[in-house]
């Protein structure tokens, strides 16, 4: 494992693949807490229970299937359309335009994805927050992968050969550890965004990671 102080030659990648929630944006700006406040709340009234189990119920269908959604449907038959469209309705109106991500995403060589277990629309309205939107011309998200969320290894490949990147020749940045094991079987290279030691990046075998930094923006004024 590499921290991103070191030496990163950018020439050499062609494509370069972003996660989303806590990427994109960092996570101290406190997005996914309205994301995970609403799933939250969806669990809380469609089962008519109080807060605290509601949360019990979405953190154990979370940590069982990968995703709140893929636990509910499989759980409970339930179309994820209603929950992933409730879920992501959160307010956007503290971010704006950001000309230094807006600077540095378009310096990068090559192609620029998402890769997401969020929806397109919730991806969509964040990069047009930011005003990056047309650095990317590919949204991988949890509909197209049919509801099988990271790190299922075969989303991994379907989402390469859909995009046409190069496993050789791409990063990916993640802020979840596990999330980029398939990537770095594949040949991947590695970015976490480690942006707290309790974070969901945290992980006992990290060594299929290349580079580590704070957040986004750190790691590419690294580069």
């Amino acid at each position: 494992m590499k921290n991103s102080e070191h030496l990163f030659n950018t020439d050499r990648y062609t494509g370069w693949i972003f996660d989303l929630d806590n990427t994109i944006y960092p996570a101290a700006s406190g997005l996914f807490s309205q994301v995970s406040d609403r799933m939250t709340l969806f669990i809380q009234n469609l089962f008519d229970l109080d807060r605290n189990s509601a949360l019990a119920r979405q953190k154990d269908l979370f940590h069982r299937y990968g995703t709140t959604a893929s636990g509910l449907m499989k759980e409970y038959g339930m179309d994820p359309a209603e929950f992933m469209a409730f879920v992501h309705e959160i307010d956007l109106s503290e971010l704006s335009y950001d000309e230094e991500l807006d600077k540095r995403i378009g310096a990068l060589p090559g192609r620029k994805v998402i890769f997401t277990n969020g929806t397109t629309r919730h991806a969509t309205r964040i990069l047009d927050a930011y005003g990056i939107r047309h650095h990317f011309d590919y949204v991988y998200d949890i509909i197209e992968s049919q509801h099988r969320p990271k790190p299922d290894p075969v989303i991994y490949r379907e989402m390469l050969d859909l995009t046409g990147l190069e496993a050789k020749t791409a990063v990916m940045i993640e802020d979840m550890a596990v999330n980029l094991k398939p990537a770095a079987e594949m040949g991947i290279t590695t970015v976490l965004l480690k942006h707290e030691p309790d974070s969901p990046g945290k992980e006992t075998d990290t060594t299929y990671i290349d580079f580590i930094a704070h957040d986004l923006k750190t790691f590419l004024r690294q580069i």
